[in-house]
C-alpha cells in the first residue's frame, strides 16, 4: 500500500556551512568571527591580540545576502540592524 503523500510545502535546509559562521544575536544582527586567529600569532602585538577577540558585525546588506542563505531561501527579505 502506498505511502500518502504530505500536503504543503517541504521544508528548508539550513545552510551549515553559513550557520556555523555567522549567529545572529539576540538584537537580531548577524554577527562573524575574524579571520587570521588560528596560528602564527605570537609576533603580534598584545593589543592587536587582544583586540581580535572581538566579534565583527556584518552591515545591513551583507546581512540581508546571509539572512538568507543561512534559511536557505530566496523568499522575502528580513532587514537586519
Amino acid at each position: 500500500m502506498p505511502r500518502k503523500a504530505k500536503a504543503g510545502k517541504t521544508k528548508l535546509k539550513t545552510h551549515k556551512a553559513t550557520s556555523k559562521r555567522f549567529r545572529l544575536t539576540g538584537a537580531g544582527k548577524l554577527v562573524r568571527t575574524k579571520g587570521g586567529k588560528s596560528h602564527l600569532r605570537g609576533g603580534r602585538e598584545k593589543r592587536c591580540r587582544l583586540h581580535d577577540r572581538l566579534q565583527a558585525s556584518l552591515s545591513a546588506g551583507d546581512g540581508e545576502n546571509q539572512g538568507d542563505a543561512q534559511r536557505g531561501d530566496r523568499g522575502p527579505r528580513r532587514v537586519f540592524q
